[in-house]
Formats: C-alpha cells, sequence, structure tokens
C-alpha cells in the first residue's frame, strides 16, 4: 500500500499541499475503495461520488493557482446520514425523509467543508440514531468488517464500518448514549466523543433543544489518535445556534506531560461485569502504564451505580413526544421496529413533581461523579460488556452504561483499540477525562497507541491498489 494513504490526515494534507499527491488521486483512490467493500459491508448509503470527483479537481486548480481552502483542502471524507449536507440527500435513517435534501449543511459539516475537505457520501445510521446497531427499513443493516454476521455497532456504524476496512479517511459520528464509542469499540478505530457544548450539534437529526439535548456530541472518528487530534480544532466552538455550545479553551494534546497525570481505572462498573477478555485488556493496559511509571489506581466513580436509573428516566420524562415529534416532522409513515418498541413502551406522564425529582437527580449525579476529578486526571475503563455482538442480536442494557453514564455528565472520553478477543473481534478501551479536558484523553491515547502497535486488519479489508 502507498505509504501516503496510509500516513495520518496532517501528513496527507502536507502532500497534497506539496503536490506530491493531487486531491483528484486521494478522492478516487478512495471512492474506489468504497467500490471494492460497500456491497459487503452496506456502510456507504448514498454517494456523492460525481460531484466530489468535480470537487477534487477543483480543488487541484485552486492550489495550482496559489489558493488553500484549509488544513483539509482536497481531503475526502463521509458523513453519517443522520447529519445534513445542503446538497447531498440526508435520510436520518427514516422513511419520510428518503429523498430529502436539507438546503443547508449542519455545523460541523459547514466548518469541514471550509477546511477544504471533500464529501464522498453518507454513511449508515439506524433511524433517528436511536439503537446500538445500524439497520433501519430505508437501507437494511450494516455488517462489521471483521465479521459479516455482527454488528458495527450504532449509531455511528456506517462510518465505523467504512474506516475499519480503509475505506475511508474519517466520518463525523454523533453520540448520545455511546453511538461513537461503541462503533469504535466495535471496529476497532479511533473515536472520541467530546465535552457536551465542545461541538454544535445544529443540523443533527436528535435537536440541540429539549431536555435530553445536552446528551448528544458530534465526533470525528478516524484511524488513529493524531487525526481526532487534527480535525477536533475544526471542528469546535460555538454556532450562536446551538444553546448548549460554548466558547470552551481547547489546549494541545502536544502540551500535555502525562507522567504528571493521575490515573484511575477500573475493569468492571459494578453495574455489567465485561467478558473476560475486555477485563485482560484493561489489565494489560494498566500494566503497561505502571512499567512505565505511572501508577493507576483501581477506582469508580462514586455514583456510577445509578446511571442506568437516571437514563431511563430522562429518556422516558417526555412520554415519547420528542420520538413522536421527529415522526410528525419528517412525515414518516412506518418506522423501524426499534423506533415502534419505544413507542409501544408503557409510558404513563410523569407529574410536574416527578418531572423536576428526575432533573434534580440528574444534577446531582453529575456532580457526585466530578468529585473523581479531585483524585484523579484519567480514568481509563471497557467501553461495553460485550465486543461485537451477532446482528439483531438483543442488547444487554446494562452493558451499556460504561459509555451512557459519560454522556449524563458530558465528560471527553477517547476510545481506541487494545485487544482482541478469542474470536478475532477488536477490543477498545476508554480513555476519559474531566470536561473540556480532551487534550489530556488524546495525549493519553496517543501514547498508548504507539506503545500498543498495529492490530490485525479485517477480514473486509481494502488497503492494498
Amino acid at each position: 500500500m502507498d505509504d501516503i494513504f496510509a500516513g495520518s490526515l496532517q501528513d496527507i494534507a502536507a502532500a497534497i499541499r506539496s503536490k506530491e499527491i493531487t486531491a483528484l488521486r486521494l478522492v478516487t483512490e478512495f471512492l474506489d475503495r468504497i467500490e471494492k467493500v460497500n456491497g459487503q459491508l452496506n456502510a456507504l448509503v448514498y454517494s456523492n461520488a460525481e460531484a466530489a470527483i468535480k470537487a477534487a479537481t477543483k480543488a487541484d486548480e485552486e492550489l495550482h493557482q496559489g489558493t488553500l481552502r484549509g488544513p483539509l483542502h482536497g481531503i475526502p471524507m463521509t458523513i453519517k446520514d443522520c447529519l445534513d449536507t445542503s446538497d447531498t440527500v440526508t435520510t436520518w435513517g427514516t422513511t419520510g425523509r428518503a429523498e430529502f435534501r436539507p438546503g443547508r449543511d449542519a455545523t460541523c459539516v459547514a466548518r469541514l467543508k471550509d477546511a477544504g475537505a471533500i464529501l464522498l457520501g453518507k454513511t449508515n445510521t439506524p433511524e433517528f440514531t436511536l439503537w446500538f446497531q445500524t439497520d433501519n427499513l430505508l437501507f437494511g443493516a450494516t455488517k462489521n468488517p471483521f465479521d459479516l454476521q455482527r454488528t458495527p455497532g450504532g449509531s455511528s456504524g456506517g462510518a465505523a464500518a467504512l474506516i475499519a476496512a480503509h475505506a475511508t479517511l474519517f466520518d463525523i459520528g454523533t453520540d448520545t448514549g455511546g453511538s461513537i464509542r461503541l462503533p469504535s469499540h466495535f471496529c476497532g478505530i479511533a473515536g472520541i466523543k467530546p465535552t457536551s457544548g465542545r461541538i454544535p450539534c445544529t443540523g443533527n437529526a436528535l435537536p440541540s433543544a429539549g431536555l435530553i439535548a445536552s446528551l448528544s456530541q458530534p465526533g470525528p472518528m478516524a484511524r488513529q489518535v493524531a487525526d481526532l487530534a487534527y480535525l477536533l480544532p475544526l471542528l469546535s466552538g460555538p454556532d450562536l445556534i446551538d444553546p448548549y455550545s460554548v466558547p470552551a479553551i481547547l489546549s494541545d494534546p502536544a502540551d500535555v506531560d502525562i507522567q504528571a497525570l493521575r490515573f484511575g481505572y477500573h475493569a468492571d462498573n459494578g453495574i455489567k461485569t465485561p467478558d473476560k477478555a475486555i477485563i485482560k485488556t484493561i489489565m494489560q493496559v494498566v500494566s503497561l502504564l505502571s512499567e512505565h511509571n505511572m501508577q493507576p489506581v483501581e477506582s469508580r466513580p462514586e455514583g456510577i451505580e445509578m446511571a442506568n436509573f437516571i437514563l431511563a428516566r430522562v429518556f422516558g420524562a417526555d412520554g415519547g413526544e420528542l420520538v413522536e415529534a421527529l415522526i410528525e416532522d419528517c412525515r414518516t409513515e412506518t418506522v423501524s421496529a426499534k423506533i415502534q418498541e419505544s413507542l409501544d413502551l408503557p409510558g404513563p406522564a410523569i407529574s410536574q413533581q416527578e418531572f423536576a425529582q428526575t432533573i434534580t437527580l440528574w444534577d446531582n449525579f453529575r456532580s457526585t461523579m466530578l468529585s473523581y476529578f479531585e483524585d484523579f486526571d484519567i480514568l481509563i475503563c471497557p467501553v461495553n460488556a460485550n465486543t461485537a455482538i451477532a446482528l439483531g442480536e438483543e442488547e444487554d442494557l446494562y452493558g451499556y452504561t460504561y459509555t451512557s453514564a459519560y454522556n449524563l455528565t458530558g465528560w471527553p472520553c477517547v476510545v481506541i483499540r487494545a485487544g482482541t478477543d478469542p474470536a478475532g473481534l477488536p477490543i477498545g478501551i476508554q480513555i476519559i477525562a474531566r470536561p473540556f479536558r480532551e487534550d489530556q484523553c488524546l495525549a493519553v491515547a496517543a501514547w498508548l497507541e504507539a506503545q500498543l502497535g498495529e492490530f490485525s486488519t479485517p477480514d473486509v479489508y481494502c488497503g492494498s491498489h
């Protein structure tokens, strides 16, 4: 494989600027890779090939004339289909938007385009992003490139599958309960859920207003940590539309002294015990840190045992109003089985008192959990209690508290691959820091990534010409 195509986004951007490679070659290379693997994966659901080739040709002409659009000039990307793209169909995985063109970009998409990125197409997502498997009535199920009988996770499963197969350089996922981190774990890639408010949610399927709005965050997914660090500054900062987005400082991971950080870890969150291979992977990472004079201490955040209870109360507090509004707004007549299941669940209206109690309970949970950072700077823990499950298998939602707890707190979390289970499936780990310290997450993740080395590629792989 050409070393340029295996390099970081920063390396590839430099190669374009120096005219070592052209944007057109890069775009056509990845369109070809998508063509080779997507029949098996069903990860890309809308191709923007014709427009992408035109955009790449224009990018090369601009560069020849001395115009550089930005740090992503001529670099191809894919985008999860829950994020609006102005001139490209955006379905949100629901039949009512099967041919819908939003006419404007989601804020994060607009920022990437302004930086010079070229859209190759849209990647699959469950309807309204509300499932941990990537399947919907429009496009069907996306498959895991390590085992086509298994799910890549959800809701950013199309993105993760395509990245794992080396058929796209990066994608932007969204995470409301683990939707960036779970697919990153299931597919063996790198992903970051930034701090709540770091990146505006404007243009996402789930609205940036309402009770659960603060749970969601867009974030980059890529092959390596360096790419996450390269993309995050381009996406960050308020857009004066999303009421939860804030102008927080974003520090440079290169300035972090990881030897000075205080590490906590747990292999079991006390809610659901993970598979033995996942526990073993966590302990191997702990040993690695210890060998380099970073002494992790086993510790769980106080109050984490309440995560599943609180999340259920928060999601159920509106009596299904959010989902019903999405269905009505999209003019969807037939919904997926998982959405119908959520609508059919008995959900009597809660009283004003119960609603107020839910909000207070959530705030108290966040406050109690924050005390973890009195003693630690970094928390390392599993991403899920399982590796990739079979397509259509019923999830044990207690195992998903490893991610959803940190949507409730809003903390930044990076996932990298750190191991492999006996079935050959990737095992990710989660690296978590206090709010707005993505620099610490990314610095630790990059160090561990370098120490752990390369892992096996999936069976569905397009890494060679």
